[in-house]
């Protein structure tokens, strides 16, 4: 029997289950999340892990020198030889992309650091380079020296015995033995770490003035802080990194020279939580973690959604001729869930298939379930946007506003999901007194961030 659509009905299946964003109170999750913070900053038990990136921003790279980029992804490495000019943009040379060491056959430490050695060997300039950054998108413990030490790697990449080792010591020894010198400054990062540098570089400190005069007073000359800057991922993962004075659990103390904190904020354990959200992550690979990265992060939001439309099938909330064939679905992901969301009318895809053109009610169902699930990503997401603004940026200033410096494509791509977190967090920043931020997504954040931590003194 095919359904009509019903948006009542679906609003008390989504209540029911939990998952409705009209479940979760945002100023709640604020309190909680920073909560949360101040556990992690502290060293005690907390869902945020507040890692140490042992990096202090700078405004601006140092300008005309060069330095060399790596970003080690899930499936490619990428490299270039980048330099920044007077006003902070970044300059690009002979970038290259390869496979990621140990994507295609298991490889031994010494195996991956010769094949990274050998991939970035032909960037470096006559010895003109003066730093190297590298954006290591895998979990890693960062050290007060710079280096960073993996804690593990994904699946898709088979690298053994680099574990435990630093990164940047054995890229520079794989290196050295092709008769390249170390550079002055080896830096290694996450890409949270990197979106940040990147923001600083790329979004103005102060707001712009569209009807500025020849003999106005520049705004560096009022006197008026730069506005703090937070770097926020909202692609496979969910992760905010900002600049932080203070962090007991390593004694580290300064108003002057913050230092960059990455929260890890996937692993926010937020409180409202339904029982399919329950269902969801226990059945992942490592259940009971993670818990709002998986219910908004891109790695989840398709099969989130799935165990979803499964249960409103068995539960006749959503009814259609083939709906068997939904519920012997083994996965969704992501991509072919925006790809049906993007243009439901016309059915494309693996959900697509599953409708005949005459259940344009079943079709607005699912799409209105989706819209739900949707939504309550953003909400999460912009409370932690809000928790850790109001935690670094305790007064507004309107001439310097927070810089949000955005990068993944789930924020930029995912069918209504950057639109409705902005409004949101607008909502929420405005609630009480106006505070003013800017998001903007960034740029090969990856590559540029990496270079201006390498260049950054």
């Amino acid at each position: 029997m095919v359904t009509g659509f019903n948006p009542v009905e679906i609003d008390d299946f989504a209540r029911f289950y939990g998952f409705h964003y009209d479940c979760c109170d945002s100023e709640t999750l604020i309190r909680d999340f920073r909560i949360a913070m101040e556990r992690g900053l502290r060293g005690q038990d907390s869902s945020l892990a507040m890692l140490p990136a042992y990096l202090s921003p700078k405004e601006r790279p140092r300008a005309g020198k060069k330095a060399i980029a790596l970003d080690a992804g899930g499936t490619n490495l990428r490299a270039a030889r980048i330099s920044f000019d007077g006003g902070g943009s970044p300059i690009i040379e002979d970038e290259r992309k390869s496979p990621m060491p140990g994507t295609r056959g298991a490889l031994s430490a010494a195996e991956f650091f010769s094949a990274v050695a050998d991939f970035c060997l032909p960037l470096f300039d006559g010895g003109r380079i003066k730093g190297l950054g590298f954006c290591f998108s895998y979990p890693m413990e960062m050290k007060p020296d710079g280096d960073g030490v993996p804690l593990s790697f994904s699946k898709e990449v088979e690298v053994y015995g680099v574990t435990g080792q630093p990164i940047g010591r054995g890229l520079c020894e794989a290196l050295a033995g092709r008769g390249i010198e170390t550079p002055p400054r080896v830096v290694l990062l996450n890409d949270t770490v990197a979106a940040l540098l990147c923001g600083l570089s790329q979004i103005p400190p102060r707001i712009p003035s569209k009807f500025a005069v020849p003999g106005d007073i520049p705004a560096e000359n009022l006197s008026i802080p730069a506005g703090p800057a937070l770097g926020f991922i909202l692609g496979t993962g969910l992760n905010i990194a900002y600049c932080e004075k203070n962090i007991p659990k390593i004694n580290f103390y300064s108003e002057t020279d913050p230092q960059i904190v990455v929260c890890e904020s996937g692993g926010f354990d937020f409180r409202y939580q339904g029982r399919l959200d329950m269902e969801f992550n226990a059945a992942t690979k490592n259940p009971g973690a993670f818990s709002a990265e998986k219910a908004s992060a891109g790695a989840y939001l398709g099969p989130f959604s799935l165990h979803v439309l499964k249960q409103a099938v068995r539960d006749g909330v959503l009814r259609f001729k083939k709906s068997r064939l939904l519920l012997e679905m083994e996965s969704l992901t992501t991509r072919d869930l925006n790809e049906f969301l993007q243009a439901p009318a016309t059915l494309p895809g693996a959900l697509g298939c599953l409708f005949d053109a005459d259940e344009a009610g079943a079709v607005r169902s699912l799409s209105y379930i989706e819209s739900i699930v949707t939504e309550r990503a953003a909400i999460i997401a912009a409370s932690q946007l809000a928790a850790v603004v109001e935690h670094c940026a305790s007064a507004a200033d309107p001439l310097a506003p927070v810089r949000i410096a955005v990068e993944g494509t789930t924020f930029s791509m995912y069918h209504f999901l950057g639109e409705a977190l902005k409004a949101r967090f607008h909502s929420i920043m405005n609630s009480g007194s106006p505070r003013f931020c800017v998001i903007k997504a960034v740029e090969q954040a990856s590559l540029f961030g990496a270079a201006a931590a390498a260049l950054s003194v």
